[in-house]
């Protein structure tokens, strides 16, 4: 059986705080993607509704009603959105990954998440960001160990992490012990932010490029550029700002020994970053190197997951 996939990033930005025009800007992409033969699209994190920036611009007393609106725009995993996206995959024969703001049912707490869908609609699962980075915690609770999954898809064995889970090394290992394959990474635009418009990029690369090294994965970076648009809402909404501008994002797909197979792609024109991979070229690099394998060591080093879940019932409903 061939092992050759399609699979690409979408450097795309959503319709911003926008969650239906977002759902149907992603299935636009989505169609485009399949008739280009794509098997496996990723989106950027929080695509759904897009990523919530005047939480690093403005004061925190500003940003109250913003959040609140935040919440509505927020979308349940079995509501109507995501709904759409898996009739969307069943109808074009495409897997998908999104990043989602996710609101759990009959609650107001929401969750960075990420929905991984199959080419036939099937519900693979959803990750939950485990630690919600510096200022997001104003908006998200923390996910746990249930969502920390590597799941069997028509793609390959199939995880994924938003931003700065990067830097949780054990993290990484988990799905790296359960095998992962292809790995989706999701991203906000971070370089056009103060402060950061001289390392975003450099972080988000090395991150990559380490990941792919270290899992003997592929992976798919996925990262949306800030549009003149959310930058005029947030004037609009929350005042004058001068820390952020238009442009920036990441986006490539790098090989299990961290070469580039396609972009990175940064700035505000919106494309597909697409290439075909060999999921046998992990054969190849874990003869050298085998995290999961010869080149661990469980006699000294080990690694435990609590897999249990940890929000409350309520929120676990429609579970992983």
């Amino acid at each position: 059986m061939s092992r050759f996939r399609v699979v690409a990033a979408a450097h795309v930005a959503p319709v911003f705080m926008d969650a239906s025009a977002s759902v149907e800007k992603a299935i636009d992409w989505i169609a485009r993607a399949a008739a280009d033969g794509v098997e496996l699209i990723v989106f950027p994190e929080v695509f759904l509704p897009g990523f919530p920036y005047w939480i690093n611009l403005y004061a925190p007393l500003l940003q109250a009603e913003l959040n609140r609106r935040y919440q509505d725009q927020s979308v349940e995993r079995d509501g109507p959105e995501i709904a759409k996206l898996r009739q969307a995959a069943r109808e074009h024969g495409i897997a998908v990954v999104i990043g989602a703001s996710e609101r759990g049912e009959n609650s107001r707490t929401c969750y960075n998440s990420s929905v991984m869908i199959d080419r036939d609609g099937g519900l693979l699962g959803v990750h939950r960001k485990i630690k919600p980075t510096y200022a997001e915690r104003y908006i998200w609770g923390q996910g746990d160990g249930s969502g920390l999954i590597v799941a069997d898809s028509s793609v390959g064995r199939l995880g994924v992490l938003a931003c700065w889970e990067h830097t949780m090394n054990l993290a990484r290992q988990s799905l790296i012990e359960d095998g992962e394959e292809v790995h989706a990474g999701l991203w906000p635009g971070l370089s056009t932010m103060a402060g950061f418009d001289a390392v975003a990029d450099i972080q988000i690369e090395a991150m990559m490029r380490n990941h792919a090294l270290t899992g003997q994965c592929f992976v798919i970076a996925a990262s949306s550029p800030v549009t003149q648009a959310m930058l005029d809402f947030l004037e609009t909404e929350l005042g004058p700002q001068t820390l952020m501008g238009a442009g920036g994002g990441w986006s490539a797909i790098i090989h299990p020994f961290a070469t580039t197979v396609a972009g990175p792609v940064t700035g505000t024109d919106e494309c597909l970053v697409r290439a075909q991979i060999d999921l046998d070229d992990i054969k190849s690099v874990k003869v050298w190197v085998d995290t999961a394998g010869h080149y661990a060591r469980p006699d000294m080093l080990r690694l435990q997951v609590n897999r249990r879940a940890l929000t409350t019932r309520v929120d676990m409903a429609g579970t992983h």
